[in-house]
């Protein structure tokens, strides 16, 4: 029904996002009313209101915390809900072209937000211009676009203040052909007393990794307080060793940055860098961690044990473990302060375990260490809508029809906007078995899929409000 309005608007679809890929919008509240979330996100919100205006649509700039397109009437809504902020990106990442000048090549749309989620944003607001331009509905249709889906989701947040509650929706910023369940996801941090023998530590710098990216940078530098002569350091795999005058030295880790959910895509530089201390330092406290597993990506073998709440219907109870997967760590952030070390950890905990549980098996590190703080630093618990309901039923059969294949919805360790509102679900765009490209250097999108998805939306919409 869709395909030549889409067809005809290939060309304005990548213009659109490359409009779009120019910000860079990575979310830092900053106190400020006018821009809550930066100058960047404040003006990729009033471009993408500004594009959607141009195209007949009704919006709404909600305090510059977030904002909506819509069209249609009717008392129920169909709501999308996806998001206009980013990840850091820099060119010595690796990238190959500027992550703010989207670039076609071999068939694919390259930088960031492309596929996370500025793409995704655009397929959906070309989705609704086919349905709007074509067809005749009985319920209003929103594109809801937050600012702060990469930090807190205090977008969306302070939309269900004041706003209109979906009636039924989905968000573009997953996988097809549906995802049914989301892991939840907390974030802890655990701080104590530490140092290293003969050395004061100045800075430990991990360059403001968000929680939910597998750190690539860790790097400690130290000063020498011994009355000997200062002890070398020799380079390994993956480090890089700085000596700033004699008796300064400076450890650089470096590893591969991967989303959170998928730790296991990615080569964790903190990691690296405990584990290269351990060879010239002896300490207590960075060993028993590693005992422990504090550090591995799945399952930590402490949490493990019989106090937290696992599935039984797996015969291996040795890992924490559902029908949405096993549980993921990620420890994302060093950070040293007044002779304390602050280690920040995000996890991705299967839905039929509960946060309580895994908070308190954290907290009872206690027990080992004296002096050990655990903090919450946030927790959104799980989303699950049942495989055979209306809705799920729905978008799959969709995407089924739409690729002539017979997938079922899945879950995910990631964590979307669709945990906001009831009755929604992620929704594409990344296709089955494609590679993860979210938060990934050389970020892209293929243009062929990218307007499959666009057709499957305008599917999806005019299904759920016809």
């Amino acid at each position: 029904m869709f395909k030549e309005f889409i067809k005809n608007n290939e060309e304005n679809i990548i213009n659109t996002i490359s409009e779009l890929v120019k910000f860079n919008s990575v979310s830092n509240e900053t106190g400020n009313p006018e821009m809550p979330f930066g100058k960047e996100c404040k003006e990729v919100l009033e471009k993408t209101l500004e594009i959607a205006e141009s195209m007949g649509f009704r919006t709404k700039n909600i305090d510059g915390y977030c904002g909506y397109i819509e069209f249609g009437e009717g008392t129920e809504m169909v709501g999308i809900i996806g998001h206009l902020d980013i990840v850091p990106a820099k060119m010595e990442d690796g990238w190959t072209s500027s992550p703010f000048e989207a670039t076609v090549r071999d068939g694919k749309l390259f930088g960031r937000g492309c596929i996370d989620d500025k793409g995704p944003v655009v397929a959906s607001l070309y989705a609704m211009k086919a349905v709007a331009d074509n067809c005749k509905i009985n319920k209003r249709v929103r594109l809801i676009v937050g600012l702060n889906e990469e930090k807190d989701s205090k977008c969306m947040a302070r939309y269900k203040e004041t706003e209109e509650i979906p009636t039924i929706g989905f968000s573009p910023d997953a996988n097809f052909p549906a995802i049914y369940a989301e892991k939840g996801i907390l974030s802890l941090s655990l701080t104590n007393n530490f140092g290293l023998d003969n050395f004061e530590i100045f800075d430990i710098d991990c360059q403001n990794n968000a929680l939910n990216v597998v750190p690539k940078y860790a790097a400690i530098t130290l000063k020498y307080t011994g009355s000997s002569e200062m002890p070398s350091f020799e380079t390994a795999q993956n480090i890089e060793i700085q000596n700033i005058d004699c008796s300064t030295v400076k450890i650089i880790s470096t590893g591969i940055a991967a989303h959170a959910a998928h730790p296991s895509l990615g080569k964790n530089a903190i990691y690296n860098l405990v584990n290269y201390l351990l060879r010239y330092f002896k300490n207590e406290y960075l060993e028993t961690l590693i005992h422990l597993g504090i550090f591995e990506i799945e399952s930590p073998e402490f949490l493990s044990r019989k106090e937290i709440a696992y599935a039984t219907e797996f015969e291996d109870n040795s890992v924490i473990q559902d029908e949405s997967g096993i549980l993921t760590s990620n420890v994302a952030s060093l950070e040293y302060e007044n002779r304390k070390l602050t280690i920040k950890i995000n996890l991705r905990v299967p839905v039929k375990t509960k946060l309580d549980d895994v908070i308190l098996q954290y907290r009872k590190l206690a027990n080992i260490f004296e002096n050990i703080e655990v903090k919450t630093l946030s927790a959104s618990n799980a989303l699950y809508v049942q495989k055979d309901s209306f809705l799920v039923k729905t978008l799959v059969d969709i995407f089924n029809k739409a690729t002539a294949t017979k997938q079922e919805a899945i879950a995910i360790g990631g964590g979307t906007y669709a945990r906001c509102f009831p009755n929604c679900i992620a929704y594409g765009p990344t296709m089955p078995n494609d590679s993860d490209m979210c938060h990934q250097v050389d970020e892209y999108i293929d243009l062929e899929k990218l307007f499959l998805a666009t057709e499957i939306y305008a599917e999806a919409i005019y299904e759920l409000a016809k």
